[in-house]
């Protein structure tokens, strides 16, 4: 059975997930297309098949399944036709811009109980996986402290020519949200509960409400500490890269390469490269199952179209949530210029 795919949203990030769409063993074909830019669904199509439609009730009135990648603010009137008609939703991240269009989203997908995965795509990247298997391997110990850098040139530029993200009121606002907000997911996937958090940013690109840089301080339920360096930078020859360094008691584990690698491992008595295939063969070793995002939600679509029951997929917009709340919390502690903020807590939200 092949998956009939939607897409609303034709710009750079409804082409990476088309590609991904091709790659995975799992039958689909994308059927409709709709973006308020019509030039860029005929493109998108022009590559990738499918029609181009005039309006998103229409696109998914014609799919089995829909992949939500409009920019930000337009997630909401497209999650809301979608959960109408209990369409199994993939939705890009951010859910929303702001934590409580990220709650109403959650709310109609878990009301119209949808199959739904969200666009935290780095969960399945083969080398966080490698990272985190080494993290939780015993022989490492406990954690004590993660040094993570992420650095992107701004991308209203370049290849993701993406203005929108330039403008708030589409975007809600920059790098944290609209970038790092992989990072806050990861580093709780990683390392467990985040509790509090003291944070500065600051805009030297002079677009109101979009901030460029973001220095935040973690404190973790385990005792642990670390931070996170996120900036959009005008140096066209780096696009997004990561680097993760965590410090456990046995063990300094990096991440310099967040889809496959290199990820370092260095105890007293061993040091250990992991990269490309080597660190593919090696998760294959341990009983690591490699699948993408894309692949687990037409798996699910597909056997829901079959009557099959289906496992909750994730992240979902439960995890995505989570996310957000820390987005949410690094924002208004940057917004008290530092002040210390529990995660969690009943301060009124402040998006940026």
């Amino acid at each position: 059975m092949s998956v009939r795919v939607g897409f609303l949203g034709a710009g750079f990030i409804a082409r990476y997930h088309a590609m991904q769409l091709r790659l995975v063993a799992e039958p689909s074909r994308i059927v409709a297309v709709y973006d308020p830019v019509r030039s860029r669904a005929e493109e998108f199509v022009a590559e990738e098949g499918g029609s181009v439609l005039d309006d998103i009730d229409s696109v998914i009135e014609a799919c089995d399944a829909v992949f939500v990648c409009s920019w930000t603010a337009a997630h909401l009137d497209c999650v809301r036709p979608a959960a109408a008609a209990g369409r199994p939703l993939f939705c890009e991240k951010p859910l929303g811009v702001d934590l409580e269009g990220s709650q109403e989203i959650v709310d109609l997908v878990e009301q119209a109980g949808l199959i739904n995965i969200v666009g935290l795509v780095l969960r399945s990247s083969p080398a966080v996986q490698a990272f985190r298997e080494l993290i939780q391997d015993p022989l490492s110990g406990r954690v004590m402290n993660v040094v993570f850098r992420d650095d992107q040139y701004i991308p209203t530029q370049g290849m993701y020519a993406s203005t929108w993200r330039g403008d708030s009121s589409l975007a809600g606002s920059g790098t944290l949200l609209e970038h790092s907000i992989h990072d806050l997911d990861i580093l709780e996937w990683l390392l467990g509960d985040v509790v509090s958090v003291s944070a500065q940013q600051s805009c030297f690109h002079a677009l109101d409400g979009i901030e460029d840089s973001v220095s935040a301080l973690f404190r973790f339920a385990s005792g642990a500490t670390g931070t996170l360096s996120s900036v959009w930078h005008d140096v066209l020859s780096r696009p997004s890269q990561r680097r993760v360094e965590v410090f456990c008691e046995n063990a300094l584990i990096t991440l310099e390469g967040d889809l496959f690698g290199p990820v370092r491992y260095q105890s007293t008595d061993e040091e250990l490269l992991l990269d490309g295939d080597d660190l593919v063969g090696w998760l294959e070793s341990r009983g690591v199952e490699l699948v993408t995002a894309e692949q687990n939600f037409l798996v699910a679509v597909r056997r829901s179209l079959a009557g099959e029951p289906v496992a909750r997929l994730a992240p979902d917009v439960r995890d995505a949530l989570r996310a957000h709340t820390l987005v949410d919390t690094v924002y208004r502690s940057a917004g008290s210029d530092g002040a210390l903020v529990a995660v969690g807590t009943a301060d009124p939200p402040h998006h940026r």
